[in-house]
């Protein structure tokens, strides 16, 4: 178990979503290895909480597919599968391009601002080394696509996948050398969806989806 994990405080959220940020964010920096147990007594004392938070927060993992309950081995953090990844990038695909269908029909000049600005956004934090950042940055500028359908239903299931697509985001932006291609795919998806082109659209949705996908897997095949 990580030494250094600590909790930050919210006066905001319960104590159990402090818990969860907590554990999630060790997960997906790596801190907390795929394969390692989550003992609730270990990690109640270690963030000097109770073991009742401890144990809804690791129900909230499960639920996002971050941990996984063995039996006689309890709760452990899940392994980053070819499988996994496969099956969460199918239903991305399918959602994206149905959202970027409704956006070329629909979009306002203040959406397309807004997605200019976070396009830009994201290339400022190619700049430093916060790989969270980069993949903050990244969510925001596709999530403000699935805003601009207005459709809340997709918004909705593309929001319940989030937290599955942010594990494999973190993943592909590990490698520096995928920044500067994402930078230029955002701008590809921009233009087309800027001169409401929906077949150039679908076109860089695709290529963008099936890169990280191709990366995804070549680093999870050499790491294996």
């Amino acid at each position: 178990m990580v030494e250094t994990l600590h909790l930050e405080m919210n006066e905001y959220l319960p104590l159990r979503d402090v818990v969860f940020q907590t554990l999630r964010q060790a997960i997906l920096r790596g801190e907390i290895r795929p394969g390692e147990r989550l003992m609730e007594i270990h990690l109640a004392q270690k963030l000097g909480v109770s073991r009742t938070p401890v144990r809804e927060a690791i129900r909230m993992l499960e639920l996002e597919g971050l941990v996984t309950t063995i039996p006689r081995r309890g709760a452990v953090v899940a392994d980053i599968t070819v499988s996994d990844m496969e099956d969460v990038l199918e239903v991305r695909l399918a959602l994206e391009e149905l959202a970027v269908q409704i956006v070329c029909k629909k979009l306002t000049r203040e959406q397309l601002d807004e997605l200019k600005g976070l396009a830009a956004g994201f290339g400022r934090t190619l700049d430093g080394d916060d790989v969270g950042a980069c993949a903050q940055a990244d969510m925001a500028f596709h999530e403000a696509i699935y805003n601009a359908t207005g459709n809340k239903r997709l918004v909705q299931i593309l929001n319940n996948l989030r937290e599955q697509m942010y594990r494999y985001r973190m993943e592909y932006l590990k490698d520096r050398s995928s920044h500067q291609v994402l930078a230029e795919e955002h701008a590809e998806i921009l233009q087309a969806l800027e001169d409401r082109d929906e077949q150039k659209a679908l076109e860089a949705t695709r290529r963008h989806i099936a890169r990280q996908r191709e990366h995804i897997i070549a680093e999870l095949t050499q790491n294996a």
